[in-house]
């Protein structure tokens, strides 16, 4: 994580001497629960409160959504009707505390945090209904940063923090990407105008928030967490660069979830752990030689993207406490990868592929509605309703959730809901035949297997949405009890006790690398820049490699000069460079593969592909200059990471990189010594050495690419026939 200059953060408030987050005694996995503040009860539904969260079981609580209202942190007006800040409730455990000056969830969210004072409370901005605030906040109508806007959200989140008393700030932009027509349509009309400043901005957001809170935070005595909320999408993600916000969080959310829905026809598992090589949405990236048939809607995939950013116990992976589906589904076995069309497209929908038939009715209790107030088919339920479906258990709550079951076919429960289990996407569903419907659901089975996934990959731990949507029934195993499952902790329980089990967490940048780690750091930064902004350049990805060097001394010149940094294995191994050259092939980027081939059942093999470059005999780069060298990948990869810069005989480290134990040195000073082209000289690459057809010639270096004699460099009229290659400057 990037620390702010000049600041002196009280890290040791929130972090131990090892690096790694301190969650309570004898927990060392982070859970994260989100805490919906919109189910009251004040509109007669099911309502969850502060006092039915589980606080013993978890360590963090997000409080969503609070919005940005004139660039300013809100979660509305005060009065008796914010749930926030002023609404009260009947009942034990819901009593204010009457020495603070709010009422509503944050006056008990303070109260209960007195009793369970390890845990830590965020407020998070955004969602997928509360985005819009951050469009104009953080870019300007042509694209540029609105840094000036960046500011003011900034200092009011600081002094919203401290008149709630909250722990950190949690943002969910849904979605910073350049590509078209994505995020909530609702938003498009002010998103698109700006979407080709939107990485840069959200960048720089992350930036001037960690800046902020860190001085904060030196002031109050008290360490200040900012967060994410990530989407684990392939498709979105081509959009966002190479997702430099993460540098400033102390660690992000992975939204493992909404992989399928009915924004389209097929019919898939919401949150798929791994690829399974099937998925009709991905056909023709199956079938394209370059992408070697890597699938990037599933959780595998997406936890190795973000290993180029961060180090595994920096990522939680998101668990949906909630289904998604379809009704009128054809093919497929028992609905799996089936397809289901529907009639009338919702906005931002069928866009690609026809929409899909979303569950309505009693398939779809927690009403996805459009922006006139509509219910749209979505298939999305409390994982307590489900639980209810499968069962066979015709629930008492139907009027309360606004279902009509007496006069709309649509609310009743017919025909049964079978449990299914696909063991490559280690993900279960309910298929009612009767009704030809899919629900996609997350219960044990597919909870320990994310749990699993956590031990081994040493991630952070995990986060729900949320946690209104966990179940307790009677008696699970008695499937003939007539009770109802109701709002519980089943699944939460379960996560509480199997992650605290075990080991801390991963905290090392280097774990799955091939790098060394060197001893010393020098004041040289190696980044991906220049991404394209057009949806139609992102197929595949272009960007340029940029090494800047600040060291204050040339550096390069002579004979050993290279730089190696991984990409995570979520792109392939197949890297070009500017001329669409394979190292295989004689291009200039050479790849130790961490992972080939598909990722189907097991997911991607290794953690980082090792790249490297050797700077061209004489190649230097001034103090103060930078060299741009392109770069082509196919699916989207932050990075790079455990870069190494070796000058000479002495492998360094980017400064940049803050590695543990890594001094800042100054690294000797270097340069070219190519003698100045002579007219009269033959140069011939085929038979002298790379030093003797090497020239320096109007204060630039030039190397022979063929037998030439006479002809002085770049005086050709076309670069490409000519005999001499530009290497760069001479000094």
């Amino acid at each position: 994580m990037v620390p702010t200059a000049g600041t002196n953060a009280p890290y040791c408030h929130v972090y131990q001497g090892d690096g790694r987050e301190w969650l309570g005694q004898d927990r060392d996995r982070r859970v994260i629960g989100y805490f919906n503040g919109t189910r009251t009860g004040a509109d007669g539904k099911p309502r969850y409160l502060v006092n039915n969260i589980p606080w013993s079981k978890l360590t963090h609580i997000n409080y969503a959504f609070a919005r940005i209202d004139g660039n300013r942190i809100s979660v509305g007006a005060d009065g008796p009707g914010n749930p926030a800040t002023g609404m009260t409730w009947d009942g034990p455990g819901t009593e204010m505390d009457e020495s603070l000056p709010y009422r509503g969830h944050f006056n008990l969210l303070n109260t209960y945090k007195d009793l369970h004072p390890r845990v830590k409370t965020l407020i998070s901005v955004g969602g997928w209904a509360e985005s819009r605030g951050f469009y104009p906040m953080t870019t300007n109508a042509d694209g540029t940063t609105n840094q000036a806007g960046i500011n003011t959200f900034a200092d009011s989140v600081v002094e919203f923090l401290r008149r709630y008393d909250f722990d950190g700030v949690d943002i969910d932009f849904e979605y910073p990407t350049v590509l078209d027509d994505t995020g909530n349509p609702n938003d498009w009309a002010t998103a698109q105008p700006r979407r080709k400043g939107l990485p840069a901005a959200y960048t720089a957001l992350m930036k001037t928030l960690r800046e902020r809170l860190d001085r904060a935070a030196a002031a109050d005595g008290r360490y200040y967490l900012l967060t994410s909320a990530s989407s684990a999408s392939g498709y979105l993600l081509r959009g966002m660069e190479n997702h430099k916000a993460l540098r400033y969080q102390d660690y992000t959310n992975l939204m493992a979830y909404d992989y399928h829905g009915s924004w389209n026809d097929v019919v898939g598992p919401n949150a798929a752990l791994y690829d399974d090589g099937k998925d009709p949405e991905l056909t023709e990236l199956y079938q394209t030689p370059e992408y070697q048939k890597i699938g990037y809607f599933n959780t595998d995939w997406a936890f190795h993207y973000l290993r180029g950013a961060m180090q595994a116990g920096r990522i939680n992976i998101g668990i949906p406490y909630y289904t998604r589906g379809w009704r009128d589904v054809t093919g497929g076995e028992n609905g799996m990868w089936g397809t289901s069309v529907g009639a009338d497209c919702q906005p931002g929908t069928g866009l690609v592929r026809p929409c899909g038939d979303g569950a309505v009715g009693v398939d779809n209790i927690w009403h996805d509605v459009s922006a006139d107030g509509a219910e749209v088919g979505a298939g999305v339920n409390p994982m307590w309703h489900a639980k209810n479906l499968e069962r066979d258990v015709t629930p008492r709550y139907t009027n309360a959730v606004g279902l009509s079951p007496e006069t709309d076919p649509d609310d009743r429960r017919t025909g049964t809901y079978d449990r299914h289990w696909d063991a490559t996407t280690r993900t279960a569903w309910l298929w009612n035949s009767e009704k030809r419907t899919f629900l996609s659901i997350q219960d044990m089975q597919s909870l320990d297997q994310i749990i699993d996934y956590v031990d081994r990959s040493g991630a952070g731990g995990v986060m729900m949405w949320e946690l209104s949507g966990d179940y307790d029934c009677p008696d699970e195993a008695d499937t003939s009890a007539r009770n109802p499952c109701v709002m519980g902790h089943t699944l939460t329980r379960r996560l509480h006790e199997r992650l605290q089990g075990l080991d801390a967490y991963d905290n090392s940048r280097g774990t799955g690398s091939t790098a060394q780690r060197p001893g010393s750091a020098i004041d040289v930064t190696v980044d991906l820049v220049r991404y394209p902004t057009e949806t139609a350049q992102l197929w595949p990805l272009t960007p340029t490699v940029r090494i800047t060097n600040n060291t204050g001394v040339t550096i390069g010149g002579g004979k050993e000069n290279v730089i190696s940094f991984d990409l995570p294995t979520s792109t392939p191994a197949l890297v070009k460079d500017g001329d669409w050259q394979t190292g295989e092939q004689g291009g200039r980027w050479k790849v130790q593969a961490g992972h080939t081939g598909p990722n189907a059942g097991t997911g991607l093999a290794g953690d980082f592909h090792r790249v490297t470059l050797n700077l061209d005999y004489c190649q230097i780069i001034p103090a103060g200059k930078s060299l741009d060298i392109p770069i082509i990948y196919y699916i989207p990869a932050t990075g790079p990471v455990n870069t190494t810069v070796k000058l000479g005989s002495t492998t360094y480290a980017p400064v940049t990189e803050h590695n543990r134990g890594a001094a800042k040195v100054n690294p000797p000073a270097g340069g070219c010594s190519a003698p100045a082209w002579d007219a009269a000289r033959v140069y011939d690459p085929a038979t002298q050495s790379v030093e003797n057809v090497t020239v320096k010639y109007n204060g630039t270096i030039w190397r022979a690419k063929w037998w030439t004699q006479g002809n002085a460099p770049g005086t050709g009229a076309d670069p490409d026939h000519e005999p001499w290659k530009l290497i760069g400057p001479a000094s």
